[in-house]
C-alpha cells in the first residue's frame, strides 16, 4: 500500500511539474512586445513612471509622459532622448477630464494610437487622522481614480476599434491594506485596485487586458514630494527611513521590472516586495489580524498636533532623514529627476 501511494504521490508531482513547466512556456510564447508600440505613462517624468520609461525605452517603445511639472518633463525627455528614445512629452493635469481629453487626443494625432496606457500618476499625504481634511480625500480620490478613469475612458474607444490594448494601473500595497497614517492614500488605492478589477472583467472580450499592480515600499526618492501633516519632521523622519531600508522596500528599478513583466504577460494583478506579498496573504487569510498589528504600529507613530496644514517633504528635513539611514532614498532622489 505504501508503495502505491508513493506511486500515486510521485505521478501527482509530475503532472503539477508539468502543467508549470506548460504555463511558463505558454506565457513566454505568449508575451507581449512593447517594441514600436507607443505607450503613455501619467506622473512619467519622476519617480517610478520615469524608471518604467528607461526600461520601456531599452525594449523599444515609443515613449508619452505626461506631469503637471513641465521643467521635470522637459529634464525627462532630454535624458530619455539623449539616449535614443522615440519620447514626446505634454503637461497635463490628469484630475482634469478636459485636459486628459485633449492630450490623448492631440497624441492620437501627433503620435499614433496609444497602444499600452499606465496609470502611473500618483500623490501623498502623510499623518495622524486628525490632521486630514475632506480636501485630502477628494485629492487623492481625483487623482488616484478618477486620473485613470479619465484616461481610460479616452483610450478605450481606439483601442476597441483596433480590437486590442494594454492598461496599468499602478496602485499600492496600502491599496489591498489599510494603513495608518495614510487613510486617504489608502482609500483611494482601494478604488483603484476595485476600477482595475471590474475592467478587466469587461474588457477581456475587446482584447483589451488590463494588470493592477500593488507594489510595496520603493526606493524612488520620492518622499521629499509626500504632503506630510502633523508632527512634520518626526512623520516625515520616519516615513523616508521606512522607505529606505533594505528591509521594508525594493529598488524602483526591481519593481518596475516586476510590474512590466506582469503587463508583458497580461496578469491580473502583481505585488512587488516580500514584505508587501506577505501583508497581503495575511490580509487575505484574516483581515483582522493586520488590523489589529497596525492598530498596535499606529500606537507608536507621532500623534496629532491639532494643526491640519500641510508640509513637503523636503521642507521637513531633518539631520536624522538626511543621514545614511535614508542613503539610498537621496541617491534615487537624484537618479530619478525627483530633485
Amino acid at each position: 500500500m505504501k508503495s502505491e501511494q508513493r506511486r500515486n504521490l510521485w505521478w501527482l508531482a509530475a503532472g503539477a511539474g508539468a502543467l508549470l513547466a506548460a504555463r511558463a512556456i505558454n506565457r513566454k510564447l505568449n508575451a507581449y512586445s512593447f517594441r514600436n508600440k507607443t505607450v503613455l505613462i501619467t506622473g512619467g517624468a519622476r519617480g517610478l513612471g520615469f524608471v518604467m520609461a528607461r526600461q520601456l525605452a531599452n525594449e523599444g517603445a515609443r515613449l508619452v509622459l505626461c506631469s503637471r511639472d513641465e521643467r521635470q518633463l522637459e529634464d525627462a525627455r532630454m535624458e530619455l532622448a539623449g539616449n535614443g528614445a522615440d519620447v514626446m512629452v505634454f503637461p497635463c493635469d490628469v484630475t482634469q477630464q478636459a485636459q486628459v481629453e485633449e492630450m490623448i487626443g492631440r497624441v492620437q494625432q501627433e503620435f499614433g494610437q496609444i497602444n499600452v496606457l499606465i496609470n502611473n500618476a500618483g500623490i501623498i499625504t502623510a499623518g495622524p487622522l486628525e490632521e486630514m481634511t475632506v480636501k485630502d480625500f477628494e485629492e487623492a480620490m481625483q487623482t488616484h481614480f478618477w486620473g485613470p478613469l479619465y484616461t481610460t475612458l479616452a483610450v478605450l474607444p481606439s483601442m476597441k476599434a483596433r480590437g486590442g490594448g494594454r492598461i496599468l494601473n499602478i496602485a499600492s500595497i496600502g491599496g489591498k491594506l489599510g494603513v495608518p497614517h495614510l487613510v486617504p492614500y489608502s482609500a483611494s488605492k482601494f478604488a483603484l485596485v476595485g476600477l482595475s478589477e471590474g475592467l478587466r472583467a469587461e474588457l477581456k472580450q475587446y482584447n483589451i487586458t488590463v494588470t493592477c499592480a500593488s507594489p510595496g515600499l520603493m526606493q524612488t526618492g520620492s518622499p521629499r514630494h509626500a504632503n506630510v501633516k502633523g508632527q512634520h519632521e518626526e512623520e516625515y523622519t520616519l516615513f523616508k527611513i521606512v522607505d529606505s531600508s533594505p528591509l521594508t522596500s525594493i529598488s524602483a528599478e526591481s519593481s518596475a521590472k516586476s510590474i512590466l513583466d506582469a503587463c508583458r504577460h497580461g496578469d491580473a494583478e502583481v505585488v512587488t516586495s516580500i514584505p508587501a506579498k506577505i501583508g497581503a496573504f495575511v490580509h487575505g487569510i484574516s483581515p483582522e489580524t493586520t488590523t489589529d498589528i497596525f492598530e498596535l504600529l499606529n500606537r507608536m507613530l507621532p500623534g496629532p498636533t491639532g494643526e491640519q496644514r500641510a508640509k513637503k517633504g523636503y521642507e521637513s528635513e531633518t539631520p536624522l532623514s538626511m543621514s545614511g539611514l535614508t542613503e539610498r532614498t537621496q541617491k534615487a532622489a537624484f537618479r530619478n529627476n525627483e530633485l
